[in-house]
């Protein structure tokens, strides 16, 4: 989608969808005239428009209804930048219900990291495993592709199925910068237990969250079985502490006689075998990754 605004992809999706298109058009226009009608306007989009599913979308659009779509081009009506638009946003977020909270988080964007990784935000004492997946992939083993178990258990799970290759999950356009004032809302969106505030909280908005509250919302997405497609970057930040999380929550869930839902027992299979990540710390995944490796590989011949 590079070169296109998020507004056009959004009204080409919505063509034959909407409820009532006059009435999105009449307000479209009202907010690029005065941002602050959108306080009023943004709450009846869903009784103006519809709230089913959006048809006919794209994977960068799976999960979004029509409302979730018609709110978010609204906010991309708004003539705002910088702190003005970033209070006005927020705004929005606090004072809206659930699903005015979900279309602010759908139209935040994060950094556009374009080829590279180097704008991600990354912790700075975690060993190997800060490095990311993507870096011991690239290198080494990494050019040769996914053993082939994991591939195609990992496309059948809806995972990257070129984790460290440079392929890239479809992406929406760039969205709202609002700067470091999405970290407060995604926070306030990945506590909650609602599944789709958490969904649209690892979008791509989520590049903003350091390693730590970003690996919190991997695990968050793992415990409400929201499915880890929803999880942008997960080739690029999926890393050695990812994997001994998700390794000590399989060992609780093994101790009570449950499972992880198959697509996180794929990526703990795959980001724990040693052909991929290899840990220097004392310790690490290295310890146990043959182990869990060889205890996948068995359950799927």
């Amino acid at each position: 989608m590079t070169g296109r605004h998020l507004a056009d992809v959004l009204t080409d999706v919505l063509k034959n969808q909407v409820a009532d298109p006059q009435w999105l058009g009449d307000a479209r226009w009202q907010v690029a005239q005065n941002p602050d009608a959108i306080a009023m306007l943004f709450p009846a989009v869903g009784r103006r428009c519809g709230r089913g599913p959006l048809a006919d979308a794209g994977p960068e659009l799976a999960g979004w209804s029509v409302d979730d779509a018609a709110r978010v081009l609204l906010l991309t009506a708004l003539p705002l930048r910088g702190t003005a638009l970033a209070r006005l946003v927020t705004a929005l977020y606090w004072q809206g219900g659930a699903a005015e909270k979900r279309a602010v988080l759908r139209a935040l964007s994060g950094p556009d990291l374009g080829d590279g990784a180097a704008d991600l935000p990354r912790d700075t004492d975690s060993g190997a495993g800060a490095a990311g997946l993507s870096q011991d992939l690239n290198s080494g083993a990494g050019t040769a592709g996914l053993p082939q178990d994991l591939h195609s258990e990992a496309r059948a799970a809806g995972l990257p199925q070129d984790l460290g290759r440079g392929a890239r999950a479809p992406e929406l356009p760039q969205g709202l910068d609002i700067g470091a004032a999405a970290v407060e809302l995604l926070d306030d969106a990945i506590r909650t237990n609602d599944p789709r505030l958490v969904a649209a909280a690892v979008g791509s908005a989520a590049r903003r969250l350091d390693d730590g509250m970003w690996r919190q919302a991997v695990l968050k997405c793992v415990f409400m079985e929201i499915p880890l497609t929803a999880v942008a970057d997960l080739d690029r930040r999926a890393d050695g502490e990812l994997a001994r999380m998700l390794a000590d929550l399989d060992d609780e869930r093994r101790a009570a006689g449950r499972s992880l839902p198959d697509d996180a027992t794929v990526l703990l299979a795959l980001i724990s075998d040693p052909e991929w990540v290899r840990s220097t710390q004392p310790g690490g995944i290295g310890d146990t990754a043959s182990a869990r490796s060889a205890e996948f590989k068995e359950k799927t011949v």
